[in-house]
């Protein structure tokens, strides 16, 4: 959305992950109730009005409510007595200054959580979570056999959904393996999630109650942090695929493990159903978390093709892979950018102002077209 799976304390180096929803009509301004210095750079002309919602720990891939008033995010902070990832949610218009008091936390403190979105209504939201299995956060892993960086693939993650007060509403997976990084259609109908039921790491639509799983994609690699266009019609994700006899072996060797590597990611389009994919960019690097623009015809997401390693940036290009143009210019991370539903304010997950620590936290902007 996530990938999604890193404690985001490692976010220093790396974070990666990213799991729109319906126009509800609101168009009401958001009153943070917060400072209004400027937290943006001279050249960020695309956010306007910026406001930081969190004040240290690592908090991440936060995600709109329909009614464009609430914010889901998984968060890792010592000072929430979390452990690893665990879910919450914010009311826009509370007050977010760094003395408010934590928001609320849906997920249990059980096992380690990732990907949360809101469903329906706003009353509940999905996400995976690994406390079947064990209560305790899985073990992170090292780097891998060569020294690569690699995220972990739990294979203890199943997709549950909870209402705002943490209550357990129902399983919707149970396959073995690796079910993860949902998210919802902007209609309310569709769930698009990545599996290792096949063996590889592929894309899946379901209904909203787990019911009729269709599998999306099927070439070597990892497919994962799908969305779904404005109109529900396409899906933009972030895939691996690994072509050489070595790359595809290790490739193969990592996921035996339980890993994958992230370092090498381009962005593929493709109609729901799977039909006419298509990659849109071949920049190099790792691009990920993309998200579809309100119009439809382009897509934000997160690079280092510009610098092959740090800092992150935001950037958008058209789904034709033209028009490429830098969003964000931060000197560390930025990633996860989402809309609101209703096309005027962007979320998105960064490492400013953070006083030099490692803390990540969830920023939002007012998005002026240029």
């Amino acid at each position: 959305m996530t990938l999604k799976f890193l404690p985001f304390a490692t976010l220093t180096t790396f974070i990666f992950f990213g799991c729109q929803s319906s126009d509800s009509g609101i168009t009401r301004d958001l009153k943070l109730n917060l400072p209004t210095d400027s937290l943006t750079t001279e050249n960020e002309i695309h956010l306007g009005n910026m406001r930081q919602l969190t004040f240290g720990g690592d908090n991440a891939e936060a995600y709109w409510s329909f009614d464009s008033q609430k914010l889901v995010f998984q968060a890792n902070n010592p000072s929430w007595n979390t452990g690893c990832d665990q879910i919450f949610y914010m009311q826009l218009e509370e007050d977010r200054s760094p003395s408010s008091t934590p928001p609320t936390q849906i997920s249990s403190g059980q096992g380690r959580t990732t990907c949360a979105y809101f469903m329906p209504g706003d009353e509940s939201v999905i996400f995976a979570s690994t406390h079947l299995q064990d209560s305790l956060c899985p073990e992170v892993p090292p780097r891998g056999p060569n020294g690569e960086y690699v995220w972990p693939i739990y294979a203890s993650y199943d997709i549950f959904t909870a209402n705002l007060q943490g209550e357990l509403l129902a399983q919707l997976t149970d396959h073995p393996g690796y079910d993860a990084e949902a998210t919802l259609s902007p209609q309310g109908d569709k769930i698009v999630f990545t599996s290792t039921r096949s063996g590889d790491l592929e894309l899946y639509t379901c209904d909203i109650d787990g019911s009729n799983v269709f599998q999306v994609t099927d070439d070597l690699g990892y497919d994962g942090g799908a969305f779904f266009s404005p109109d529900g019609s396409k899906l933009v994700w972030r895939a691996s695929r690994p072509q050489s006899p070595e790359d595809v072996e290790h490739y193969q060797a990592l996921l035996k493990q339980g890993l994958v590597e992230p370092t090498e990611m381009e962005l593929f389009v493709a109609n729901v159903d799977g039909s006419e994919a298509r990659q849109i960019t071949a920049l190099g690097g790792a691009n990920w978390a993309p998200y579809f623009h309100p119009k439809g015809q382009h897509v934000l997401f997160s690079s280092n093709h510009h610098t092959g390693g740090f800092p992150f940036n935001i950037f958008m290009i058209g789904l034709d892979g033209s028009g490429l143009k830098q969003i964000t210019f931060d000197s560390a991370f930025d990633s996860f950018p989402m809309f609101s539903p209703d096309g005027r304010y962007l979320a998105f997950s960064s490492n400013r102002n953070n006083g030099r620590t490692r803390s990540t936290n969830v920023f939002v902007a007012e998005w002026q077209e240029q």
